[in-house]
């Protein structure tokens, strides 16, 4: 039995909740999200909450239970709070900066990298080396995250890149004459 599963989702006050079929639609102040359940699952409305039950006792069928009531959770949270990735930037001369809809990233490359922001996510950098990520869908903006992170990961000798906000980088010590 999938502990997440049981737990139904409950739609606070300010979102509405609509179930169709297989299709789960939640509306709140931020804006509107939509996730199509698989069919292993059902999904109900009762009582100002989402259930979500699995349709037979199959190993697929428990796999996608849990997983499928996480993802209506995070629907339900990203229209009433959103989410929010930030990262650090560690090295001489590395810097961002948001210009438009391109945001800027300067990481000890030849050239600059110009990174479109996708629709669907505001990208702010209150210091040039520190980039806030947010929006109001999960799985964009952690997916917005590890791509920029992607440019310039960060390295176990200096500890220069593009990290997440408290990600601990074990640093190697290097070699000795």
């Amino acid at each position: 039995m999938s502990r997440i599963g049981k737990k139904p989702v409950p739609v606070p006050a300010g979102v509405t909740a609509n179930v169709s079929g297989q299709l789960v639609s939640i509306k709140g102040s931020k804006g509107e999200l939509s996730f199509s359940v698989p069919d292993d699952v059902s999904v109900a409305l009762e009582n100002g909450a989402i259930a979500v039950q699995p349709r037979s006792q199959s190993k697929r069928a428990r796999s996608l239970w849990g997983t499928s009531r996480a993802r209506v959770a995070n629907l339900v949270t990203g229209v009433t709070n959103g989410f929010e990735k930030k990262l650090e930037i560690n090295g001489v001369g590395y810097k961002a900066a948001v210009t438009g809809k391109v945001l800027k990233l300067s990481l000890g490359y030849s050239h600059d990298i110009d990174y479109a922001i996708p629709a669907g996510v505001a990208i702010v950098t209150p210091k040039p080396t520190e980039i806030v990520i947010t929006g109001i869908d999960k799985q964009v903006v952690g997916q917005t995250a590890a791509e920029i992170r992607d440019y310039r990961g960060p390295e176990p000798y200096k500890g220069k890149g593009v990290k997440y906000a408290g990600e601990f980088i074990f640093r190697k010590e290097g070699k000795k004459k």
